[in-house]
């Protein structure tokens, strides 16, 4: 154990002469690049929670803004099981996880026992399942509840290189399976829950796979992508259900960086050490942050507060490199940078915009829902995506005012819409507590 409560072994990564926090070498933005987001050569990937960057954005990106039960569907799968997660989209493979055999029926949770935790493989191009993988949930796992059914138990999105996917699912630990569907290792990570259960999705960085157990055992833990053993931990990351961001500072730095209660943290990638730290919101975080242009921009907390910070920093940065905090945010809901702006739907059914220099607002508008909003804005081309949760997904110009230009609805699928949307090429993904769906234009071009 060394001092600040790491716990460090040492890692085999190919990009460590690279990774020192205090460098300014010239190849760290390619390699960042190279390794983190476009990390195994397919332009159409969306390999983790909130895509490339973790910004939820596709700005090339040319899709349909209307469909129905029979528009501009490619293809639609049917679930084995429920879920809060988002697909992702690595090469012409698509996984996801849900969960089945327990939580199901709001009048009849039925056994812990019988839980089974799944990650799916799907073909990209016709939505054919290749092969669907379980293991039990550990006998640790909360019991089911009014507020825990809300949710699930498969609400954190995988991350995928291309040679292996990776599944968090709280106390069961986090679960690696090869291409093929081989398991190749399970790691725990915690015995511990609260509230609705997990959240934080895993990120990947070379040969570690980042997770923020902040639920199950207030630890960051940076995990070997081969076998799964501990390169480090961080403790001491309390009441933190975001997923961590790893942003570049404008001189190249590399900052993994955790929003919870009360502070936000910069960590070193490769060994755990705090870059920096600034007084953040005080109270329990779920959004993940955003970066664009060495700026990281966080929102949480029940009183919705925002803040920006200027990365690069080194201890506490609360006086020199805050940028500015603000009371307006998001309890849930996690936001895009467009062109200067801040985008948000906000839990409470509530669409947002904001400056990103100063926090001043653009609009707000109240959104066609009176339910709640788990899923998170996407940004593709032109336009916005914002899930609710029993009214579809609506449309928005990208526009210093609320103009809407499509609600679009599933008729003949009445289950909730808790997940992100993934964008793949020109093609949304989305998925229901019943089925996967490709939406993509039928006549492109017309």
């Amino acid at each position: 154990m060394t001092g600040g409560g790491i716990k460090l072994m040492t890692p085999s990564h190919p990009m460590q002469p690279f990774m020192n926090t205090r460098t300014k070498n010239h190849l760290l933005p390619a390699l960042f690049v190279s390794l983190s987001f476009t990390s195994f050569g397919f332009s159409n990937d969306w390999a983790q929670f909130r895509g490339p960057h973790g910004n939820a954005t596709a700005a090339d990106a040319t899709l349909p803004t209307e469909w129905n039960d029979t528009k501009n569907i490619a293809w639609k799968t049917e679930l084995p099981g429920r879920g809060a997660s988002s697909p992702i989209v690595v090469g012409d493979r698509i996984y996801l996880t849900a969960y089945s055999g327990y939580g199901i029926d709001p009048d009849d949770f039925g056994q812990k026992s019988d839980l089974r935790l799944h990650v799916l493989c799907f073909d990209r191009s016709s939505g054919k399942k290749i092969w669907d993988q379980s293991v039990a949930a550990h006998p640790d796992t909360q019991k089911c509840s009014r507020r825990v059914i809300d949710h699930g138990y498969a609400t954190s999105t995988p991350v995928a290189d291309g040679e292996t996917v990776f599944a968090f699912f709280g106390q069961t630990g986090v679960v690696a399976y090869s291409r093929d569907g081989k398991k190749l290792w399970q790691t725990r990570v915690g015995s511990q829950s609260a509230g609705f259960g997990t959240a934080s999705s895993p990120v990947l960085l070379g040969d570690l796979v980042y997770v923020n157990a902040s639920i199950e055992s207030k630890t960051l833990f940076a995990l070997n992508r081969k076998t799964g053993d501990i390169a480090w931990q961080r403790d001491g990351i309390n009441r933190s259900w975001s997923t961590p961001c790893l942003a570049r500072s404008k001189d190249g730095r590399i900052e993994l960086v955790v929003n919870q209660i009360d502070v936000v943290n910069s960590y070193d990638p490769l060994t755990g050490k705090t870059i920096w730290s600034c007084r953040g919101i005080p109270d329990y975080i779920v959004p993940v942050p955003v970066f664009h242009d060495g700026i990281i921009y966080c929102l949480g907390g029940r009183s919705n507060r925002s803040l920006a910070i200027r990365l690069g920093g080194e201890g506490d940065v609360s006086e020199t490199h805050k940028l500015w905090d603000k009371p307006i945010g998001a309890n849930v809901t996690s936001p895009v940078f467009v062109d200067g702006k801040i985008y948000w739907s906000s839990d409470k059914g509530i669409m947002n915009c904001i400056t990103a220099d100063s926090c001043e607002e653009v609009y707000r508008n109240r959104l066609p829902t009176k339910k709640r909003i788990y899923a998170s804005i996407v940004r593709g081309g032109k336009h916005l995506y914002v899930t609710t949760r029993d009214q579809g997904v609506v449309v928005l110009d990208i526009a210093d005012s609320y103009q809407v230009v499509a609600q679009n609805r599933f008729q003949q699928d009445d289950s909730l819409l808790n997940a992100s949307p993934a964008i793949s090429g020109n093609s949304i993904l989305i998925r229901s507590d019943r089925f996967l769906y490709c939406i993509q234009e039928s006549n492109p071009g017309r």
